[in-house]
């Protein structure tokens, strides 16, 4: 009977020297990066500070506003820009017309942009291609070479300081339907053939099959075209030609700038009560707005 007496190889736990060489390679190489930790502070801070400014300079005085150097926070805070933002202006009136404006707009983009998002993606007809080519075309033409064209359809149709005229010329927009377009390409066609087998038509596929699915764009196409109908000045400046048809940026310039002087407190307060609604739903749709900009376009 014989022993075997050869060696055996052993498995030894990795000591403590390799266990604190891992975390040394993580470490360095979390601190090669803190060149761009320092440059993302400083361009978040950057972008914050005009708003902490815009906040902090609606609580000052007229003459604190002016006064050469600029001061960060208020040497004694008050309300009277507020107050005199809703005591001076109908500020029912133009915030409610801001709100019908935007609201209207935005449905109506996320409604027809979809449709012809839906159709240009998935069904095929004569003119595709050439229908395609005339939305990015007019994508690339800036918004001021169509105004005056525009403005003369609107005249000739009769709706010059009218509401509808302040929302029926943009109830499509070429980028949303691009927007669509390219999300709704990334969805599997067989969806739509298992529609068409349970005999759904076009419309009813669009409205049970597709549309739920095109949430994350849908409020990314929402958020931008909500932020864009509630900032917008020059269309409105024009159309709208009596008071009770302004909107609230309108309203905001034309009521804090005078012949000789500009009231920049008061300009100060309507911007920060003019960002609130833009902020609520920017927070309300933050992870679909995140979601529909990483994945639009990816199959």
């Amino acid at each position: 009977m014989s022993v075997d007496t050869a060696p055996r190889p052993t498995t030894r736990a990795p000591g403590p020297k390799a266990a604190r060489t891992g975390s040394g390679m993580v470490g360095s190489s979390q601190g090669s990066r803190w060149w761009l930790y320092v440059i993302l502070t400083v361009a978040l801070l950057a972008v914050i500070a005009p708003f902490v400014w815009m906040v902090l300079g609606s609580f000052k005085g007229e003459g604190e506003l002016r006064q050469v150097p600029p001061t960060w926070l208020p040497d004694n805070p008050s309300l009277d820009n507020y107050t005199q933002l809703f005591s001076k202006l109908n500020f029912g009136q133009f915030f409610t017309n801001s709100i019908v404006v935007a609201v209207v707009v935005t449905a109506g983009n996320l409604v027809f942009c979809s449709m012809l998002g839906y159709a240009l993606a998935m069904l095929d007809f004569r003119g595709k291609k050439a229908i395609f080519i005339a939305v990015m075309g007019t994508l690339m033409i800036p918004g001021v070479v169509t105004f005056v064209p525009l403005f003369v359809l609107v005249a000739n149709a009769g709706l010059i300081d009218t509401l509808p005229g302040l929302f029926l010329p943009f109830l499509v927009s070429p980028f949303g339907v691009f927007l669509m377009r390219q999300f709704i390409l990334g969805l599997p066609r067989d969806l739509l053939d298992a529609g068409r087998v349970d005999g759904a038509g076009e419309l009813r596929i669009f409205w049970k099959i597709i549309l739920p699915l095109c949430g994350p764009a849908l409020a990314t196409l929402g958020i931008l075209t909500f932020l864009g109908s509630w900032n917008n000045f020059l269309w409105p400046l024009v159309v709208a030609q009596s008071e009770d048809k302004y909107t609230l940026p309108v309203a905001l310039a034309l009521y804090s700038t005078g012949q000789n002087s500009t009231n920049y407190g008061l300009l100060l307060a309507g911007a920060t009560v003019v960002i609130i609604p833009i902020l609520i739903v920017f927070l309300i749709f933050q992870k679909r707005f995140i979601e529909g900009i990483a994945t639009t376009g990816l199959k």
